[in-house]
């Protein structure tokens, strides 16, 4: 049996990009996390990734989820899911993702709804109007 000399690369603790975010409920199931990353919604270091590549702490990782886009620092290494305050130890958010998020938060409060125009279906009289434009 031959003994294994640790290399520098083995005292770092690493993991999955997919496994870790899962792991920091970022998505709630880890398919969805590697479907993120496959769609490139996920960058590692500002590179777009792949779900197997590994992760390690001071790694750079913007995610981004609706139309929200955060810009996290990782900070624990985690391949096990646990509790919401274990997930938050395990990455810290930007101060430039933090003003980003708020301030697209603002603007989306002054927007309208799209559709808060409209109100049900289309009455007969309604149809007829869009049928006279050349609607659908």
């Amino acid at each position: 049996m031959s003994v294994r000399t640790p290399s520098p690369k083995d005292s770092v603790p690493r993991t999955r990009v997919d496994k870790w975010l899962w792991a920091a409920r970022f998505f709630k199931h880890r398919s969805a996390a590697t479907e993120a990353i496959d769609g490139g919604k996920v960058k590692l270091n500002g590179l777009a990734t792949k779900p197997s590549r590994e992760i390690k702490p001071g790694d750079r990782v913007d995610i981004t989820i609706g139309e929200d886009t955060r810009t996290v620092m990782v900070c624990a290494i985690a391949d096990k899911r646990g509790t919401a305050t274990v997930a938050q130890t395990l990455y810290e958010e930007t101060a430039e993702s933090m003003e980003a998020r708020e301030r697209a938060r603002e603007l989306r409060k002054f927007a309208a709804t799209p559709g808060a125009d409209l109100h049900g279906r289309p009455t007969k009289r309604d149809r007829r109007r869009i049928d006279r434009f050349g609607g659908f």
